[in-house]
């Protein structure tokens, strides 16, 4: 499959799903509380270092309707920035933030391939979206991202882990699954080191096993 088509039928695929947590969540959305509260304890980890990131401003990456940014970020940090590619997520996320929340920064209404950050942030959030760039994209989108960091940022990464060595391909939404040995690969081409790894707990165990990387530029 050519990148044209890989990124216009990932494209279709999210422009017919609702814009609920229940959409973009796959039918999972019983799970977000759950997912939120590993991420919580992830952050409140990092926020915990003698040398932490600053909680001035934040990026959330394939935003979606905006929950990582209402229910994590938000509480956290002054301006939370949101880009996400489908146009009725990216606005679902600002009337979930509110759009009159001081805290509601830019909305980048474009894909992580074409986006590239123009501000220094002090963490940027990527959940549940890296799959849906090619292998070379995801190294320039993560090159981007480092030079974009604050002094002390961190790019943290949260995604299915394939369970053998194999990527493994969705023909229904036009996504890949890593395997972590490729995840690290990625990160070392990206010059990002790894400053804290976790797997998320409770989870059904139906699914795919959760990673969350807390990355550096080396």
């Amino acid at each position: 499959m050519t990148e044209i088509k890989f990124y216009k039928k990932a494209a279709s695929y999210w422009a017919k799903v609702p814009a609920t947590v229940n959409g973009v969540l796959g039918g999972f959305g019983h799970i977000s509380d759950i997912d939120i509260d590993g991420s919580r304890t992830f952050l409140n980890h990092l926020l915990s270092l003698d040398d932490p990131l600053d909680t001035k401003l934040a990026l959330d990456c394939g935003a979606g309707v905006g929950r990582v940014s209402k229910y994590l970020l938000v509480p956290y940090f002054d301006k939370v920035d949101l880009v996400e590619q489908d146009e009725k997520f990216i606005n679902t996320a600002a009337e979930v933030i509110g759009q009159n929340n001081v805290k509601l920064g830019t909305l980048y209404h474009k894909s992580l391939q074409k986006f590239k950050p123009d501000k220094k942030y002090d963490l940027i959030w990527c959940q549940w979206v890296l799959g849906y760039l090619t292998n070379n994209d995801l190294v320039d989108f993560l090159r981007k991202c480092s030079k974009s960091l604050a002094a002390n940022g961190m790019i943290i990464i949260k995604e299915n882990i394939a369970p053998a060595e194999e990527l493994e391909y969705d023909d229904e939404d036009s996504s890949v699954t890593r395997p972590y040995k490729q995840m690290l690969t990625i990160f070392n081409e990206a010059n990002l080191e790894i400053i804290k790894s976790e797997v998320q707990t409770g989870f059904p165990d139906d699914i795919y096993s959760v990673y969350m990387f807390a990355l550096k530029p080396k």
